[in-house]
């Protein structure tokens, strides 16, 4: 990889980024419920679909390491 981290180590950080990204989604999903805002719904849906397939990149990554906690420096 270009930033020397190995595929593990950078599958864990998306992993880590999507679960914030759903969770974020769920919140903005439920506050445009609670207010009777239906973009905000959408735009809280659409960031937790995001975050959900962001996770499944960082979980295919670390699947795929091939030495995992090797730098690719």
């Amino acid at each position: 990889m270009a930033d020397g981290k190995d595929l593990a180590t950078d599958g864990a950080a998306d992993e880590l980024e999507g679960t914030a990204d759903v969770v974020k989604g769920r919140v903005r999903n439920a506050v445009g419920g609670a207010t009777g805002k239906t973009s905000e719904q959408l735009k809280g849906k659409a960031e937790e679909l995001g975050g959900k397939a962001k996770q499944a990149i960082g979980r295919m990554k670390q699947r795929n390491d091939p030495e995992p906690g090797v730098d690719g420096a």
